[in-house]
């Protein structure tokens, strides 16, 4: 989410500037890629880039595609076939074993559905999304480019004559991945990047101490909206955490009003007062179906919260158990307040994944899940 808030940001400074511009998408990689399809980065005509479609090798041949797509005002597919070191076609040589293809799209700031517009709408509201791109690999075709955007609750933005995609549209949203599919558009055989788009990470933390500090920054590197709250108003405030999106200052009884708990909510309990982080945790285990409580301490700290809470009579049970973690963060052996903010983070980004967090030199598989399409296994 934080690329396409970037090229929002970025494509509303070059349009105040009358500044023309581009979006190039990843669409389709086979083999191996540094970025998978739903990548993108936003060209401008004096050689801005935001966003990344590689590692950097593309880049550069990638801003000599865009700048003809402005020129013609006509989207263009480009491949880049990175399988061969002794191939210098495009002069990139990635290693990556991989075929990339890319799709270059001019943006026409009159049209209401064009590619950032349609990525303004995405992140408008803090829901899901399904984005589609359609485009074709045999030379000389038509690009359709970026068609057709969708809510759970239905369609956003559109092109004519797409309904027969409400079928894989459903399916995307049931199971939270991107695929590619073979279509026919228009009387023309081409493909669809239907592409699952989640929300933002929200990162809530209970506690403004000093500790908080590097957390909130590493998340809002991330792109993460982060909300800091607790009781002490001398504490809380925008001064000590300038990249929080949200401050509160509120009694542990009260903590959790006014926060949208989805399942890209995260907490972390760290105020320091024992009593303040049991009444959060307390609340959150009766009033919420967040998958992830954190809390800072050692286990006997939460051993003590447990027991104290089924002192008062409340059952904690395996599932309760399940969305606590405690001592929270991973084992990388942090000492200082930015190390166990690397720790805190890495977990909860593992946890969003369904990832363990051990070391890439032990998987047996691809670093990246795949985007399949059809007739994949």
């Amino acid at each position: 989410m934080k690329e396409i808030n970037d090229i929002i940001s970025a494509y509303r400074k070059a349009e105040a500037e009358g500044m023309k511009t581009a979006l190039a998408t990843v669409v389709k990689v086979t083999g191996s890629s540094y970025r998978q399809p739903g990548a993108r980065m936003l060209i401008t005509e004096d050689g801005q880039l935001t966003g990344a479609i590689s590692g950097g090798c593309l880049e550069g041949d990638a801003l000599k595609r865009a700048l003809l797509a402005i020129q013609q005002q006509q989207n263009k597919l480009v491949t880049y076939d990175t399988s061969n070191d002794e191939d210098a076609d495009f002069g990139v040589q990635l290693g990556c074993n991989g075929i990339v293809h890319i799709l270059f799209e001019p943006i026409d700031a009159a049209f209401e559905h064009n590619p950032v517009k349609m990525l303004e709408k995405v992140v408008e509201k803090r829901e899901d999304a399904v984005l589609a791109c359609l485009f074709s690999l045999a030379r000389g075709s038509a690009q359709p480019g970026t068609v057709l955007l969708y809510r759970r609750e239905g369609q956003v933005a559109s092109r004519e004559g797409l309904d027969f995609l409400s079928g894989d549209i459903r399916n995307t949203f049931e199971n939270k991945a991107s695929r590619i599919k073979n279509i026919s558009y228009e009387g023309t055989d081409c493909e669809a990047l239907i592409e699952y788009i989640a929300p933002a990470v929200s990162l809530v933390i209970a506690g403004a101490g000093n500790d908080v500090k590097p957390l909130t920054e590493i998340a809002s590197v991330l792109g993460w909206e982060v909300t800091v709250g607790e009781g002490r108003p001398a504490h809380a405030t925008e001064k000590r955490f300038p990249s929080a999106k949200t401050i509160k200052v509120t009694a542990a009884e009260n903590f959790l009003n006014d926060i949208i708990i989805d399942d890209h909510t995260f907490f972390i309990l760290m105020t320091h007062n024992y009593r303040y982080d049991l009444t959060v945790l307390r609340n959150l285990l009766t009033d919420s179906n967040s998958r992830y409580i954190g809390i800072l301490g050692p286990k006997t700290k939460l051993n003590r919260m447990v027991d104290d809470l089924a002192a008062e009579g409340f059952d904690i049970t395996l599932q309760h158990m399940e969305r606590i973690y405690g001592p929270v963060g991973l084992d990388i052996g942090a000492e200082t307040s930015e190390e166990i903010a690397l720790s805190v983070v890495s977990e909860i980004k593992a946890v969003l994944e369904g990832r363990k967090g051990s070391s890439l030199r032990y998987k047996t598989d691809k670093i990246h899940n795949a985007v399949h399409g059809d007739g994949d296994k």
